[in-house]
């Protein structure tokens, strides 16, 4: 059966967390808060959050044990372990390739992950601050 992107999307969020870009705000006052930005490169260098790594959706799966939280570890299994009960929240630009992204590292064993509703567009939209 083919599908859409926007049904895998759909497939996606009945299967993961999403929270809402105010609730983000408030758990950014975390400061070891693991925070993902999916996005592009190119994308990032125009406007992220704060605080955010930029693993692209393409390379996540194999640059997640690459992330600043987890970088003493030296081998990509003990770093996902590390990371396994730790909260993990995912951003794009509209919220669906951080749903597509949050189903995979759930796969991956991750059981704390979420994705950010709506995405930078959604931060942007509500005032947040931003870096560039």
């Amino acid at each position: 059966m083919v599908k859409t992107s926007q049904e895998l999307v759909l497939e996606a969020k009945a299967q993961i967390t999403e929270i809402s870009v105010a609730q983000l705000a408030e758990i950014l006052n975390d400061h070891h808060t693991v925070l993902i930005d999916v996005r592009e490169p190119d994308e990032y260098q125009q406007g992220y959050i704060d605080r955010s790594v930029n693993f692209p959706r393409g390379m996540l799966e194999m640059k997640i044990h690459q992330h600043p939280s987890v970088v003493a570890h030296c081998d990509a299994k003990t770093a996902l372990e590390d990371l396994a009960d730790k909260p993990v929240y995912l951003m794009c630009r509209s919220g669906a390739r951080s749903a597509l992204a949050a189903l995979t590292l759930k796969q991956m064993g991750l059981k704390n992950v979420f994705s950010i509703a709506g995405g930078f567009q959604s931060w942007i939209d509500a005032g947040f601050k931003i870096e560039t």
